[in-house]
């Protein structure tokens, strides 16, 4: 069980969290390149003395400035906190993104929050780090009032993966390619969404697999497809196989993008229970079939893979 860490929702921290090590960005997904920069972080923290604290946005500000962006998150708020945790931050600044915050300039920003607010002995930033109105600031601006300010900023280099830098961007290009192995090789753990299973038209049911549905939000739409999963459910320490179909249901004429899951072994209601689904292994695209019969012949053969992938 990760500790309990301090979650700020403004830039007035206490005064235990001033003159720490701060590190800015989205850190959708928590990927091995987030992971790189903790690693290094926890390096600064037990030479330094110092805590660790993130400072992250919500909504994303991509998300904020075209909202017509929809499934585009790797990670939920309530996961990437919970990731951060993991990681071994001392404190959260999960500041809330909107117009009047959008509208503040770079060097009032560098003045009134990094300076007279946060007050950080260090920070981390990527190298194509942008803030400010218009993103006019950039990681030069930072470096340049370092001394003025006495902060230091800590740039690493990015990571490599397949000689692609390491990024969210490439995250959910997998995942949309079907390339669920890669992404999770990425992640360095399973990719995965929580939701609240809803009542569905208990298609499932009526052909003999019943499903659990959830609805996707914002995540990032995955390749549509069936997958191998596994399901935990909150509040319960076991975590059940299943199998998941994410799609349109083709061959049910569905309009919306829906994530419907088959548990193994499990006799149960899940209706308002929230459910986490790991996603193990990308089994086939979404097809439209001519008939029930036909697509329930299909599961029993997606069924027996799910069954063997660990």
């Amino acid at each position: 069980m990760v500790k309990s860490k301090k979650i700020y929702k403004s830039f007035n921290i206490e005064s235990r969290h001033k003159k720490s090590i701060i590190l800015i960005g989205n850190f959708d997904g928590v990927h091995l390149g987030h992971q790189k920069l903790f690693k290094l972080a926890n390096v600064y923290k037990k030479k330094y003395s110092l805590k660790i604290g993130v400072l992250t946005f919500e909504p994303m500000p991509k998300m904020f400035f075209n909202k017509d962006l929809k499934h585009f998150r790797i990670s939920s708020i309530k996961q990437k906190i919970d990731l951060l945790k993991y990681h071994k931050v001392d404190f959260v600044i999960n500041k809330k993104f909107d117009k009047k915050f959008s509208k503040i300039k770079s060097v009032d920003f560098i003045k009134d929050i990094i300076g007279k607010k946060l007050k950080p002995k260090f920070i981390f930033v990527s190298n194509n780090f942008r803030f400010g109105n218009k993103r006019e600031g950039n990681v030069n601006q930072l470096i340049y009032n370092q001394s003025l300010f006495e902060y230091k900023v800590v740039k690493p280099q990015p990571l490599l993966f397949n000689t692609k830098i390491a990024s969210s961007s490439l995250i959910r290009s997998l995942l949309q390619d079907g390339q669920l192995s890669k992404a999770n090789k990425l992640l360095n753990r399973r990719w995965s969404i929580d939701g609240k299973v809803q009542k569905g038209k208990q298609l499932g049911k009526k052909i003999g697999f019943p499903t659990a549905n959830i609805d996707i939000k914002n995540y990032v739409l995955a390749r549509p497809g069936v997958y191998a999963v596994k399901v935990k459910i909150l509040k319960n320490k076991n975590y059940f196989k299943g199998i998941a179909n994410l799609g349109y249901r083709p061959t049910f004429k569905g309009k919306k993008i829906l994530l419907e899951v088959h548990l193994f072994n499990f006799s149960g209601n899940l209706y308002n229970k929230y459910l986490s689904v790991d996603f193990l292994k990308f089994i086939r695209k979404e097809k439209k079939f001519k008939n029930v019969d036909e697509l329930r012949k299909q599961i029993k053969t997606d069924l027996l893979v799910a069954k063997k992938t660990k």
